[in-house]
């Protein structure tokens, strides 16, 4: 567990194996890792019993995790909990809670602290050199994440000019690759329980692109009328879509939103394999497309 947006201490809640003291343990009981709950939507009919169901979405999770606090006399344990109460502020950030399994997966989720360190006297809450706490969190995201990306690259084109610069235009020699590439039906494993919303990095030069979904959902930039490249050599365009992030921008903040064909349709990636498109036409050079997610899963586990 860290505190200030990640960004704080870590503290460990499992690693005590020896007999050193003071620690912070967590205990069993804990509750609301599994399944987040979901918001259900409908509609009345005054001519029909009961109602119609119309959507349903993932709502913030409540989580709590009992803790207990052990010092060697009454300052350690009161400095433990001045330290844990620093970590949990919320005015200073979210709480990252990583839970990692025996294989040696983790996997994390936000949350912020709510409640639980109100504290209590009494003889099974606390004593002179320990207390007992359940502390409460709500996570606005309720999924976890894996914590590492995935990450998929797709190459492009030789790339030659047209016209050579050092040999006679006659006979004619298209270069070979340029409109090569992946195209139709290439693979997007997700290992996740739900859709996952990529980031794409398009590495230039590259004149034109078109990323299609399974499901005909496209993002695409035709080619700028004068022929140059829609994305220069040695720029590297990124389309994020994730919910909230939404940006189209180059490494050197050039906004491409004007560059796009009308109404994108950013997409998701569906858990499983499933097949989507992605095609470019290149410029002078070799292309590349890079496709970045972070799985999400119902629990921890």
């Amino acid at each position: 567990m860290a505190g200030s947006n990640g960004q704080g201490e870590e503290i460990p809640l499992t690693l005590f194996t020896g007999r050193e003291w003071p620690t912070i343990l967590m205990q069993p009981g804990a509750t609301g890792l599994d399944m987040p709950p979901f918001a259900l939507f409908s509609d009345e009919s005054p001519g029909l019993d009961g109602s119609i169901y119309r959507s349903a979405r993932a709502s913030a999770r409540e989580i709590m995790i009992p803790v207990h606090l052990h010092g060697v006399d009454r300052q350690t344990v009161n400095a433990l909990k001045r330290k844990l109460f620093q970590s949990l502020n919320p005015k200073r950030g979210y709480c990252l809670l990583k839970f990692t399994e025996g294989s040696g997966r983790t996997r994390q989720l936000t949350a912020y602290y709510k409640g639980g360190m109100e504290g209590s006297e009494g003889t099974d809450s606390a004593g002179f050199t320990w207390a007992k706490y359940g502390l409460t969190f709500t996570a606005m995201d309720p999924w976890f994440y894996q914590d590492r990306s995935e990450v998929v690259r797709w190459d492009f084109g030789a790339g030659q000019p047209l016209l050579s610069t050092t040999a006679a235009f006659f006979p004619v020699k298209i270069a070979d690759g340029v409109m090569g590439g992946p195209g139709e039906n290439l693979v997007i494993s997700n290992p996740g329980d739900i859709e996952a919303w990529p980031v794409w990095q398009l590495h230039g030069p590259i004149k034109s692109f078109n990323l299609t979904s399974p499901y005909g959902e496209i993002v695409k930039a035709s080619p700028p009328g004068d022929g140059s490249d829609l994305v220069p050599s040695g720029r590297v365009l990124t389309i994020d879509t994730r919910p909230g992030k939404k940006t189209v921008k180059d490494n050197v903040g050039t906004n491409y939103w004007a560059k796009l064909d009308t109404n994108p349709q950013f997409w998701s990636v569906d858990p499983g394999e499933t097949n989507a498109s992605v095609s470019v036409v290149t410029g002078s050079g070799r292309a590349a497309v890079v496709l970045t997610f972070q799985p999400r899963y119902a629990s921890f586990v």
